[in-house]
């Protein structure tokens, strides 16, 4: 649908938290009238609806992803299932009741419980900055291919991750795993297969937010499968029904120590993928 430019300024200064959201409704609503043009009056119309009824729009959680159905063009492992799964679990978690008990007044889309995901580290999403961020990783691998040692996987890791020493006679790509991100950028521009495609899973942060005091969340060392990535979500809404009083965002209650604890007790209980633990500080 087309928006004429000053519409598409207005819906820029829309809180980004609610932007799609909106738009998706202002979009909705004309093509309803059978408005083929989004103009300004459009816009001022369906966000004045859309702030007076938010509390019937609240339903507890908000999970996100960065491009859709569309997909990321810089994919490093696909989250689409995974979002379905856990939309039904959180779904299911009904946390729409317990706000309801704990908040005095009306419910805000800021009480609701976030979870962004990320199919690449680039993560457009924002996972930094959500209850709880999962990232999609690719983990890469030495295959018994000899190397050409064309450095073509030197150039393409942003990271510094790939040593390689030219002008041995026979020498493989070294990973510093503490570095990696696991892109897999390594992976598509090696020509000969030398390095492939070990392990795909997801990173987790857990703990951030914004406004007022923001704070960034703290990453979970290692990836995890989708299995244990759906646990560890699990895990953490159990914590926030318990210490979450009077509409406290998780990244409020989730301190240092209960990090801490947190991640010891996933680390009993979770498996991670092959036994990845990077080291990856966790602060």
């Amino acid at each position: 649908m087309k928006w004429t430019a000053e519409a598409e300024d207005a819906i820029k200064k829309i809180p980004f938290f609610v932007r799609k959201r909106v738009r998706t409704r202002v979009e909705k609503e004309a093509e309803g009238e059978g408005k083929p043009l989004i103009t300004i009056a459009e816009v001022n119309a369906t966000q004045a609806r859309f702030l007076s009824r938010m509390e019937t729009d609240i339903k507890g959680y908000q999970i996100e992803t960065c491009f859709g159905a569309g997909g990321c063009p810089n994919r490093a492992n696909a989250c689409d299932e995974l979002m379905q799964k856990l939309e039904t679990l959180l779904s299911e978690e009904n946390l729409l009741d317990f706000l309801k008990k704990e908040v005095k007044g009306p419910l805000k889309y800021h009480h609701e419980f976030r979870i962004t995901l990320a199919d690449c580290p680039n993560a457009c999403s924002q996972p930094q900055i959500k209850d709880i961020g999962i990232i999609g990783a690719c983990v890469p691998e030495t295959t018994q291919i000899p190397c050409s040692q064309c450095e073509a996987c030197v150039d393409a890791c942003r990271e510094k991750a790939i040593s390689l020493e030219t002008g041995m006679p026979v020498i493989q790509p070294e990973i510093q795993i503490d570095r990696c991100l696991y892109c897999g950028k390594c992976i598509e521009v090696c020509p000969t297969g030398t390095l492939g495609a070990g392990s795909r899973g997801y990173r987790v942060l857990l703990g951030g937010k914004l406004g007022r005091h923001p704070k960034l969340a703290s990453e979970l060392p290692g990836v995890f499968s989708e299995d244990a990535v759906l646990s560890v979500v699990k895990d953490c809404l159990s914590f926030y029904r318990q210490h979450s009083k009077g509409g406290e965002r998780f990244a409020e209650i989730f301190t240092e120590q209960a990090f801490e604890e947190t991640s010891a007790r996933i680390d009993r209980n979770y498996r991670l993928i092959e036994g990845i633990d990077d080291g990856r500080k966790k602060g």
